[in-house]
């Protein structure tokens, strides 16, 4: 990082992988969204380059302890700060650009970022099953989704896994590189089970 005296900063990469991202994923909702409006995509978009998504992003590869912060930075916890590790997440994406180009830079930003892309396009409500579960467990059996979840692995590669209670019913088989992402699996297999017309299947 910019503190760090001997060492090259991060910023030149920080500026051409935030300008990669953004072309990216607006290439990408272009093509694969023609029915979303011009402002309905520019949403989509600040939502997944936000520094929340970004900094997200980082915490799930394990950016945070592989940073080169000055002292006082990493004193004041500075490998957890989202403004960092988004930055950091935004490093990593303008070197394999450098490194690889646009096709390798494309196949990243969309790995990290497809999910969210794809619930962000959906609009509240549509890809986004937590709150649909939890709308209907509070509709239809008065209580409110209860959720549990795991991790295993190394910190670079950690698989999360979920399960959901909704009253007596336990519903699991949640995964995905995030805790979010689990939840959001395990919430699917939840809603599609007990909404009207489904099959109830807990463990």
């Amino acid at each position: 990082m910019a503190e760090s005296p001997g060492q090259a900063s991060n910023e030149r990469l920080e500026f051409l992988g935030d300008a990669v991202l953004g072309l990216v994923v607006t290439d990408h909702i272009f093509r694969t969204y023609p029915e979303l409006p011009e402002g309905e995509l520019a949403k989509v978009r600040a939502s997944v380059v936000s520094a929340a998504a970004l900094a997200e992003v980082a915490l799930e590869l394990g950016l945070g302890p592989t940073l080169r912060l000055g002292k006082g930075e990493d004193a004041s916890g500075g490998r957890e700060k989202p403004s960092i590790l988004a930055d950091a997440t935004e490093a990593v994406m303008g070197a394999v650009y450098l490194d690889g180009g646009w096709d390798a830079a494309a196949e990243l930003i969309l790995d990290l970022l497809g999910d969210r892309i794809s619930d962000a396009a959906a609009g509240p409500g549509g890809q986004d099953y937590k709150t649909r579960l939890q709308e209907l467990a509070a509709r239809v059996y008065e209580t409110l989704p209860e959720y549990d979840v795991l991790d295993e692995g190394p910190d670079h590669a950690k698989r999360f896994f979920a399960a959901v209670r909704v009253g007596d019913r336990r519903f699991g088989g949640g995964e995905g590189r995030s805790k979010k992402q689990a939840e959001q699996a395990a919430a699917r297999l939840a809603w599609e089970a007990l909404r009207p017309g489904g099959e109830e299947e807990a463990d």
